[in-house]
């Protein structure tokens, strides 16, 4: 039988009579069915599959009262996989085959499924390469179980919720409350109370988890060398020491002394990695209608204006498109971007253990969904309690070969969304990561003076004289035109220091790798890769061979590593800040950096006074009363709901210091109230370039970005960087100053920032942190955490409310537009938001009303007509006006002219 059975559905009727094509399909149908004999009752009765109730698979007719009730009625809903009549391929919800093999009993629960939601939801998570043996295993047990749960209701007489449905609900709100199993467990109790003694509703999480486990994905425990060496993985699975150090796999089974010796009756490994296949992970995606569709807007939609939204309008997309066209000819093939952090499950307070999940999240889907978190996977779950540092790639092993068997094979997957099977492919585009977790990928070393992995050996970084630190100051004229004048600036740089040599541009990944070859850097799990690479790593910056290139696409990228514009955003913010606040501890302005300024720069007037030995005041630090003007502005600051955490809470008064700002504290600060805090306080020739450069992080973040305007960036961040230069010492220059140099090229190969910086990131890691239950077993309460909250997740996408598009839960002041009815209200007037407290009146003064209605004139759609016209008269009228001029005037005097046209 042909695998597309759309015609079941389409075309019974043309033009007002029965189409003969779709009355062959019938008799095809009819004959496969007489075919299967313990399908047939009678020698010529089958199963009526037609949509009257009393039918419905339900009842056995003769085959041609079949047919004319299949003319007559058509095909009962979703009727893809013929179950009913000898076909043992379950299919989810059509040809995509789902293998089990069906004993008489579970033929019989088949008989009697109706296709609901819930049995949707099983036969889509059984997925299309479910494959047990002839007789029945216990995955496939698994999946009989939630079909008959799907039959019976929760209590007899109840027809709104199954024990299935029921199950999977309570699991999503204790998922998604982040509630302990304690509280789930006398929850289901107080539940038992309320509901008839005969109900059917789970006792406790346990039996909630038990019936639910086939929506579960798998999960590998990996056990590990306790110094992080190597795994117990593939060839070496069966070592029972570690082929490097020599340690034992597992602990002595034997403990204790004297008369209170004990034997363990299990091995006991020392430590242990969980590891997540991606793949199944990858298919649900194509499996749920939710998400089906999604997974192909990345090249469906077009730029418009030339501006990038997404991070297939880049040209690293589109490079890697042209390097491999069949792999780009399936617009289904997966694009995938990959983060690794670290963090304490303890808090700072508690026991050192250091954690490193690894995850992985598809870029093939649109903007608001993509890098959200129930589209975040995690892959590997890297143990502590010590940081793995250069030791990642071997816990990244089995990812690794999992990408290269998605890249060269792949795996059948059944895309419900176009009813079909296709080869699904997976290429990983790139990592992100923070600084230090830069190296760790990469395998470049991201400290010393060779840290900028752009710039690789071709750094002018150099080590100050007092402080023994490494500077990159004067590090940027390399960047600018070759003839612009501060190449020959030999005054306010480097003094006597004139720079001709130009940056000879990133390298290609084919360049890399051959450099990696002709040094012969080892792979950290290659047995001599500690001894070689240490004695490489004294002459380079390279420390390894990272694992990545073992995929043998990864030489091909355009961009391979992303430097992390949050973390560069906070650190050159906490910078300025402290230096322009004078922070005692964290200013760059030390009196090593005054002693140590005019052996690199002509700045005589900062040297320390020899006859009272004070440094003189620099013009870029704020005096004390200005510092305590800008913190009770900043006190007093209140932001719109959403956008910024209260930073009144920062700022110390008594010090005079602002602390405890988080990254995006950081980020809010340097964009919208840098220039504003410090423009009456700073001369302008420091206020500009401070400025400039919070306009260079407000451009370079925006949600869509064109060539023209990264190009600009590119152009302007150097001679930023250098008007900087002239104003602070050489130690203010760190690795974290230089790195924006590169940011602009980054954003205009792999696309707007947003998707390639570590707040989507730090956020997900958050919410694996509160998954950890047992703290003697960290990574096993994590585990089993997440595979809960999978299954509880791909279960609410056949909610009724389950659109992974809409939020769960509505923000504190949230009103969607939709609910709004009133087709005569002006837009401005259908609020966003609702009122948060108590409401309250008061009379507006006369400057807030005029402010209020000119604010309501200018941003109504429905005025602004009437604005262009204003606007064509006074151009008109005064045809030499500016457009500065022009808004003035729009400000002054629309208003009256509105009421006066209005009312004439």
């Amino acid at each position: 039988m042909e695998d597309d059975r759309e015609w079941m559905y389409e075309g019974r009727v043309v033009n007002g009579m029965f189409s003969n094509e779709w009355g062959d399909k019938v008799d095809e149908f009819v004959a496969f069915a007489l075919r299967h004999p313990k399908c047939v009752n009678g020698g010529t009765a089958i199963r009526c599959p037609c949509t009257l109730v009393k039918c419905q698979n339900k009842q056995f007719l003769n085959v041609e009262t079949v047919k004319v009730h299949l003319y007559k009625n058509g095909f009962v809903p979703d009727y893809y996989v013929w179950i009913y009549h000898g076909e043992k391929q379950v299919h989810q919800r059509c040809s995509s085959s789902v293998r089990v093999s069906v004993s008489e009993t579970d033929q019989m629960v088949l008989d009697n499924m109706n296709h609901t939601t819930y049995h949707r939801m099983v036969c889509d998570a059984a997925g299309p390469e479910f494959n047990p043996d002839e007789e029945s295993n216990a995955e496939a047990r698994n999946f009989y179980d939630m079909i008959r749960a799907g039959d019976k209701p929760v209590y007899e007489g109840n027809s709104r919720h199954t024990q299935l449905s029921a199950a999977v609900r309570m699991l999503e709100i204790k998922c998604r409350h982040k509630c302990s199993q304690a509280w789930f467990d006398d929850m289901s109790n107080f539940i038992q109370e309320l509901l008839p003694q005969d109900n059917l509703m789970p006792l406790d999480f346990y039996s909630t988890k038990k019936l639910v486990r086939g929506l579960g994905l798998p999960v590998q425990v990996i056990h590990c060398c306790v110094n992080n060496c190597m795994i117990y993985w593939g060839d070496d699975s069966d070592l029972n020491s570690c082929k490097k150090c020599g340690h034992a796999r597992y602990k002595q089974r034997v403990r204790g002394s004297g008369n209170r010796l004990y034997i363990r009756k299990l091995k006991v490994s020392y430590k242990k990695m969980h590891y997540f296949p991606i793949t199944p992970r990858l298919q649900r995606l194509y499996a749920s209608t939710a998400t089906a569709n999604e997974m192909r807007w990345h090249s469906e939609h077009h730029m418009e204006d030339g501006k990038m939204c997404h991070p297939s309008d880049a040209p690293a997309w589109k490079h890697f498109d042209g390097c491999f066209p069949d792999f780009s000819s399936e617009v289904r093939n997966v694009r995938l971007g990959l983060f690794a952090d670290g963090f304490q499950p303890f808090g700072q307070s508690g026991q050192q253990y250091s954690l490193w999940p690894v995850v992985v999240t598809p870029y093939n889907l649109p903007p608001d969904l993509c890098m959200k978190e129930e589209f975040m996977f995690l892959t590997v779950l890297v143990p502590g309690p010590t940081n793995p540092k250069g030791k990642i790639d071997v816990f990244l092993q089995p990812l690794i070969a999992e990408l290269k068997s998605l890249w060269g094979v792949g795996v059948q997957t059944y895309d419900i969304s176009k009813r079909q099977n296709f080869q699904m492919r997976a290429a990983l585009m790139w990592t992100i990561n923070d600084f230090p977790a830069y190296s760790m990928m990469s395998g470049w070393s991201t400290a010393g003076m060779l840290a900028c992995p752009h710039c690789l050996e071709d750094s002018d970084a150099f080590r100050l004289i007092k402080s023994g630190k490494q500077s990159w100051f004067d590090n940027h004229r390399k960047f600018l035109p070759i003839n612009h004048p501060y190449r020959r600036n030999t005054k306010d740089l480097i003094k006597n220091r004139k720079v001709t040599k130009q940056f000879p541009g990133v390298r290609s990944g084919d360049e890399i790798l051959q450099d990696l070859n002709n040094r012969g850097l080892r792979k950290v799990i290659d047995v001599d890769a500690e001894v070689v690479n240490a004695a490489i790593s004294k002459t380079c910056g390279w420390n390894q061979r990272s694992i990545f290139w073992d995929l043998p696409y990864w030489r091909e990228h355009l961009l391979r590593h992303n430097l992390d514009v949050m973390h560069i955003e906070k650190n050159v913010f906490d910078n300025i800040f402290n230096t322009v606040f004078n922070i005692p501890g964290k200013t760059k302005d030390m009196y090593k950096s005054r002693d140590e300024l005019n052996k690199y720069c002509r700045r005589p007037q900062f040297a320390q006074n020899l006859v009272t030995g004070k440094y003189p005041d620099v013009p870029f630090v704020l005096n004390k009363s200005q510092k305590k003007e800008v913190l009770e502005w900043v006190k007093k600051l209140r932001f719109p709901d959403g956008y910024a955490s209260n930073l009144g809470r920062c700022v110390d008064e008594n010090k005079l210091k602002m602390f405890g700002m988080k990254s995006h504290d950081c980020h809010v600060f340097m964009q919208r109230l840098l220039p504003i805090a410090l423009r009456e306080f700073l001369p302008n020739r420091i206020w500009e370039p401070l400025t400039e450069f919070s306009l260079f992080f407000k451009q370079l973040t925006s949600s869509s970005l064109t060539d023209e305007e990264l190009r600009n960036l590119d152009e302007q961040i150097p001679v930023i960087l250098c008007n900087l230069e002239k104003i602070f010492p050489p130690s203010f220059f760190d690795s974290m100053e230089h790195l924006p140099v590169h940011l602009a090229y980054e954003a205009r190969i792999a696309g707007p920032v947003h998707y390639r910086w570590m707040y989507p990131p730090e956020r997900y890691l958050r919410k694996i942190k509160h998954k950890i239950m047992n703290k003697a077993q960290v990574e096993g309460s994590i585990s089993i955490g997440y595979i809960m909250d999978e299954a509880a997740k791909f279960a609410s996408f056949y909610f009724k409310e389950g659109d992974p598009t809409i939020p769960l839960k509505d923000k504190r002041n949230e009103v969607y537009l939709d609910d709004i009815e009133d087709d005569d209200m002006f837009e401005i007037f259908k609020p966003p938001g609702k009122a948060i407290g108590a409401e309250g009146k008061r009379y507006l003064a006369d400057n807030e009303y005029t402010a209020a209605h000119l604010y309501v004139l200018m941003n109504c759609p429905e005025v602004q007509p009437f604005i262009d016209l204003f606007v064509t008269e006074k151009r008109k009228q005064f045809p030499n006006l500016n457009d500065e001029v022009v808004n003035a005037l729009t400000e002054q005097e629309f208003p009256s002219w509105f009421e006066k046209y209005v009312c004439s």
